[in-house]
């Protein structure tokens, strides 16, 4: 068992806090400070899937989603580390990210200021569908809207998920009327997960983690798109 995992067992703890505050302690002991210039550096050598790392797969999408009339926005919701994600050479084509996060002072970071979890990932869909921008706004967020009066309607969003973070997000998203695809790397493992998600009605699509031209992948979301603008018509 990992040392996260461990600790987490032993304390009953919340695995993303239980994992921050190891990347804490662990700097301390090495007499290193975390910065946000650190984490950036981190997300800037991280690896991405195929087609994701020039930017050609928004480039794309948004360009056949405007050619069906529809404004295409990307969003994150993450259990990742905010200043890693901002640190990705893809994270200006983010409307906005969520994502777990530290609190600073004089740019080194003291203590968890925000984690993500399975279910505190739900919220932000409900974010998104309000057109609330931030992390801090509950009344906001708790406040009724009337469906009609909300800027994205969840039949509209379309979400990508990889990991057992994102399976209640998946099937939040699927009882309201949207499109969950879930998407997996090059393992046995990783696809008995993604296989479970469509038997149990988590996810509608699975795919290979490939963002390349013509990948199954690029042809499932070209056509969700396609269905999204043909019941919205």
């Amino acid at each position: 068992m990992g040392k996260v995992k461990k600790k987490t067992v032993d304390e009953d703890a919340d695995e993303i806090l239980v994992y921050m505050q190891l990347m804490l302690e662990e700097a301390r002991l090495a007499k290193k400070k975390i910065t946000k210039g650190f984490l950036h550096s981190h997300g800037e050598k991280s690896p991405l899937f195929p087609g994701l790392h020039d930017g050609s797969w928004f480039e794309r999408t948004n360009s056949f989603a405007a050619s069906l009339g529809i404004e295409l926005e990307h969003f994150i919701v993450s259990s990742g580390i905010k200043e890693m994600l901002l640190g990705s050479s893809i994270s200006h084509y983010f409307k906005h990210i969520w994502a777990s996060k530290f609190a600073y002072r004089e740019d080194v970071a003291i203590w968890p200021a925000a984690a993500i979890n399975y279910t505190t990932k739900t919220q932000f869909l409900f974010r998104i569908n309000k057109g609330i921008y931030n992390s801090w706004d509950n009344d906001a967020v708790n406040r009724y809207t009337p469906m009609n009066e909300r800027p994205i309607p969840f039949e509209r969003m379309v979400f990508f998920g990889d990991g057992d973070t994102d399976v209640p997000t998946m099937k939040m998203l699927t009882y309201q009327g949207g499109t969950s695809v879930a998407v997996y790397e090059k393992n046995e493992k990783s696809r008995e997960k993604v296989h479970s998600l469509i038997s149990n009605g988590r996810a509608e699509f699975v795919a290979l983690a490939d963002y390349q031209r013509d990948s199954q992948l690029d042809i499932t979301a070209k056509a969700i798109l396609a269905r999204m603008n043909k019941g919205f018509a």
